[in-house]
């Protein structure tokens, strides 16, 4: 919680960026600008960085050592190239999302995601921009969501 908010308040905030988190994923997944998986995601990295709008990071199992691992090296290229990144839990319903759209993804495909458009719901982009910024401000080096199942 951020110094001098109310739970209310930061709960509303984490809602709300949640929401506009939901939205951004499915838009850029329809308009073809979103890049699912760790492989596909580094290799995306490697031939267009600058591409990069977001990076999302999904994980309900911390105990993963491999896939922590690879966060902390995503995360360190993220941060060094200016990408905004976010952690998000509710993993199920990242699979309800995205997931219900192509089902030729599996489980593990999951844990990263990027959005490389701006364009692909600037609206949504700034709003989940703006709670990564404000959660940075407030020194959590990566912003941390959890969405809810529905």
């Amino acid at each position: 919680m951020i110094p001098g908010e109310s739970f209310d308040s930061t709960e509303n905030r984490m809602q709300s960026a949640g929401l506009a988190l939901e939205e951004l994923l499915v838009t850029a997944q329809k308009q073809d600008c979103l890049t699912v998986g760790i492989y596909e995601s580094a290799k995306l990295f490697t031939a267009d960085p600058d591409s990069v709008v977001l990076c999302v990071l999904a994980a309900d199992d911390e105990d993963d050592v491999a896939l922590q691992i690879h966060f902390t090296l995503l995360q360190s290229f993220c941060c060094d190239s200016g990408i905004t990144i976010l952690r998000v839990s509710g993993f199920q319903r990242l699979q309800q999302l995205i997931g219900s759209m192509d089902a030729n993804r599996n489980q593990e495909d999951l844990h990263c995601m990027l959005v490389t458009n701006p364009q692909a719901d600037h609206c949504r982009l700034q709003e989940v921009g703006t709670y990564c910024l404000e959660s940075r401000r407030h020194n959590q080096w990566v912003p941390e969501l959890v969405l809810q199942e529905r």
